[in-house]
């Protein structure tokens, strides 16, 4: 009799779904939280892409206000920003950041050029190099802060921080914001006469 009953319990398989369920669930559930995380990144990240390149043209135009600009970008991301705070850099949630470099042209929008002599990918040991910017120090960046004036080629840059929308990446021990970045380069509408700083040649340090 008992060795019949447990015959029979080993050839039950009601409730074993349940508990397959119960397995998976919380699996499954981690996926599709991430899965639908990383899809409202990549949402979100078009639309900011589309909101700097919109704003990029707007600073071009003279007189433009570059704060009316930059809020124009952050109002278009209001679904991420509830309460938005400037903050450079942008690190914390619900902040954003923008940065603005102006270059003589678009060749200039390049670490400033040296001859590697030691080829150690550092300009130093006295290496000369091209001063785009004319300031005497070499330059990884050579672009002036701001819009640049007529003729000016214009770097646009806004970053985003934002809380993530699932508790996914703190769960795996992750960062529980998420930084996104857009940037736009556009030439300067020429409203008056270009003024072009001259290259001169240094040496590095």
């Amino acid at each position: 009799m008992i060795q019949r009953l447990i015959r029979r319990l080993r050839r039950d398989r009601r409730g074993a779904t349940i508990i397959e369920f119960a397995i998976i669930t919380p699996v499954m559930m981690l996926l599709l939280m991430g899965l639908m995380d990383m899809l409202f990144q990549q949402y979100a990240q078009s639309i900011l892409t589309g909101a700097v390149q919109k704003a990029g043209r707007d600073s071009t135009i003279q007189g433009a206000d570059t704060s009316a600009v930059d809020a124009k970008v952050v109002t278009m991301m209001h679904s991420l920003l509830a309460t938005p705070s400037q903050s450079c850099p942008s690190t914390t949630a619900t902040t954003w950041c923008s940065a603005r470099f102006a270059y003589d042209n678009f060749t200039e929008v390049a670490p400033e050029p040296f001859t590697d002599s030691n080829n150690n990918g550092k300009c130093d040991n006295g290496e000369p190099f091209s001063d785009v910017n004319a300031n005497g120090t070499w330059d990884a960046n050579p672009g002036a802060s701001g819009e640049g004036g007529a003729g000016s080629v214009a770097l646009y840059t806004m970053t985003i921080t934002y809380k993530h929308l699932f508790p996914v990446a703190t769960m795996l021990g992750w960062s529980s914001t998420a930084t996104i970045q857009a940037s736009t380069l556009l030439k300067n509408q020429p409203y008056a006469t270009q003024a072009v700083t001259p290259t001169i040649t240094g040496t590095c340090p």
